[in-house]
């Protein structure tokens, strides 16, 4: 049985990826094709785009009776993009942060935390948590919307973007897309779930554990891939874009899934352990993309750092069993 379980994990997230993929490209490409701004189509679209994975995964598991992944997910999703997407980035090719944009983003990145570490304080992730955590990312969106119609067209990150969403698609083709990584991404989600919550009960594990590291890391690949290719075709600041991005959407509908879904307690180890974690490295990242000592950089020092928390991380739950 942990065979077809390891298997139902890994063939859900192959089609997670490529779901996602798919999802991604048919939602920006119809946007586009709608007179919808290519900032504004990045930092939304794209944006909830890249974060579907987890919102499904975290969906899935809160109806099928396990918070405890979906809240994982959500934390665990944040603290994978920093070390594991933006370090890998910044390891393949020195990262450089130019865009504007970026920069406002991240104060509102921490303002998402702090609301997310208030939702957390009591140890009760409740109904009325959940309404508060989807009605600030409707403002969410608002002010990015906003940003967005603001920042120069010479942004380099809105230039990025303009090269990045293909011009040539119809949206008869596109919209066919959306809809496979729609039901590609339920299918997914589900697989990953039941594998994940089977594996979690043969190794003795907790739901939050394995939603702060299988399902995490999972959920956070096509985040990498995105990434990746992103920096390989030297658009830095959309790489750390699509990390920002997920991060502030990975805290707000995906945390509202359990709390709309399956209200009910938080494991004290969130807060003792986890949400410090995702905002040291919060911290970390931005002092290395700030540039306060001139040009925003991560370097493949700064890298290497990035992916050494984030293995030990990880690393300390297979060390202590777990726990």
């Amino acid at each position: 049985m942990l065979l077809i379980w390891i298997s139902a994990v890994a063939t859900g997230l192959a089609l997670l990826v490529w779901g996602s993929d798919r999802f991604v490209l048919g939602s920006s490409v119809t946007a586009q094709n709608l007179g919808v701004p290519p900032l504004v189509v990045g930092l939304t679209i794209v944006g909830v785009g890249t974060s579907a994975p987890e919102i499904f995964v975290s969906t899935v598991a809160a109806l099928g009776g396990n918070p405890g992944v979906a809240v994982g997910n959500a934390v665990g999703s944040n603290i994978a993009n920093i070390g594991l997407v933006a370090g890998v980035c910044a390891l393949v090719h020195p990262v450089n942060v130019k865009s504007e944009v970026l920069r406002r983003e991240f104060p509102l990145m921490f303002v998402v935390i702090a609301l997310a570490w208030f939702v957390l304080n009591d140890r009760v992730l409740g109904f009325s948590d959940g309404l508060l955590l989807l009605a600030s990312f409707a403002a969410l969106l608002g002010v990015i919307v906003r940003t967005a119609a603001k920042a120069k067209q010479s942004d380099p990150l809105a230039l990025e973007l303009k090269q990045h969403i293909p011009k040539d698609m119809p949206t008869r083709v596109a919209l066919t897309w959306l809809l496979v990584g729609l039901l590609v991404l339920l299918v997914s989600s589900r697989l990953i779930v039941w594998g994940a919550v089977g594996l979690a009960g043969a190794l003795g594990l907790s739901d939050l554990v394995i939603g702060l590291t299988i399902v995490a890391i999972g959920t956070s690949l096509p985040e990498l891939a995105a990434s990746v290719a992103s920096v390989l075709k030297n658009e830095p600041d959309l790489a750390i874009g699509n990390v920002l991005g997920s991060n502030m959407f990975n805290l707000l509908p995906v945390l509202a899934a359990p709390a709309l879904i399956a209200p009910g307690p938080v494991e004290a180890a969130v807060l003792s352990r986890d949400m410090p974690v995702m905002m040291f490295m919060s911290v970390a990242l931005f002092l290395m993309a700030s540039g306060y000592r001139g040009p925003g950089r991560i370097n493949r020092l700064e890298a290497a750092l990035l992916l050494a928390a984030f293995a030990g991380y990880q690393g300390m739950f297979l060390f202590s069993g777990g726990i």
